[in-house]
Parts: structure tokens; sequence; C-alpha cells
């Protein structure tokens, strides 16, 4: 497959992980477009099928596996990579279910996107890894996350997050004002 015919579609509601994931897979050859949500990754499809995919799972609005179908309806051979800050054996068993590739737990770099690809769309695991070598987030990661899906879902308002998450304002304070946990 020759360098330009490796177009791919990257949706991420994060607009700064967009850009710098962006920049490193068009310096590894592919013609990158950008969507921030489903709705617009469909629009930014509509007229020309890209090669590849990379989705992340839980956006604003519908999630990435409904986007997920709706790509795979669209051709068979996209080679499409679910990302996730959740990852959970349930959802990457869903989420291949619904025709990902690969299913990869963020952190993940442009390498193992690209790894997670295969060297050809005859290529590739179409099924997840030994549910064996999966390796969890950690507690510590999986509160941090959550606190900040709600914290999301409360339009950033502290008292509001911490009343939905019921607990005390200053201790969601002070979790809020340490650095994201390591795996």
């Amino acid at each position: 497959m020759s360098a330009s015919s490796l177009s791919l579609l990257l949706v991420d509601d994060d607009p700064t992980f967009s850009a710098v994931l962006s920049r490193a897979l068009t310096r590894r050859g592919y013609v990158v477009t950008v969507a921030h949500d489903v709705a617009g990754a469909i629009e930014a499809v509509a007229g020309a099928c890209p090669t590849h995919a990379v989705v992340d799972l839980r956006m604003p609005g519908a999630s990435g596996l409904v986007l997920v179908e709706h790509l795979r309806k669209l051709s068979a051979r996209m080679r499409i990579v679910v990302l996730t800050g959740y990852a959970s054996i349930p959802t990457a068993v869903e989420a291949i279910k619904r025709g990902a590739t690969h299913y990869l737990a963020k952190p993940a770099d442009a390498d193992q996107i690209v790894a997670a690809f295969g060297e050809s769309p005859a290529e590739g695991d179409n099924d997840i890894d030994d549910p064996n070598d999966f390796r969890p987030l950690s507690v510590r990661r999986l509160e941090w996350e959550h606190i900040q899906r709600v914290l999301a879902e409360q339009g950033g308002n502290v008292s509001a997050t911490a009343r939905a998450l019921g607990m005390h304002r200053r201790t969601l304070q002070r979790k809020l004002g340490k650095k994201a946990p390591k795996g």
C-alpha cells in the first residue's frame, strides 16, 4: 500500500490529544482527517471513505461504538482501532463485535496504533488478545478518570461534582489537584 493511499479518520473529543496524534500519524505517512464527535465523523466520511480509523469510545453524544458500526458498513476492509480511557474486557469484546480491528487503552501512542492496524488490510487480529494478558487500569487511575468524567458532566462545577460523587468538596479538590495516575 503506498503512503498516499493511507487515509485515516481520527475521532476524539480532546482537541489537544487529537492534534498531537494527528501530527504523529501524518509523520508516519497517513493523510489524517480529524473529527471531535460521531456526527462530525459521519459528515467527514461522506465524501471519501478512509482506509483507517482511530475512534475514541466515549465522547459527548453518541458512543464511538455507533461510529464503528457505521464505518464498518462503509468498508469491510477499513482498519478501525478503538481507543478508550475506560478499558474493560466487556467493552473490548463489544468493540470487536461491532467491527473494530483492535482495541487499545489510553494512553496509546502513534506507534502502538500503527501496530494495531497491522501491515495490510488482510492482516490484523479481528479478536482481542488473551483476556489473561489484558492489563486493566489501576483503581487510582479508574477513580481519577471517573472523577474527570463526572466533572465534565457537571460543566466543571466542583461543588456539583462533589455532590454527584457523594464526596466532600475539599476531598474532591485535593484529588483534582493531583496529576493523573499512570496505568
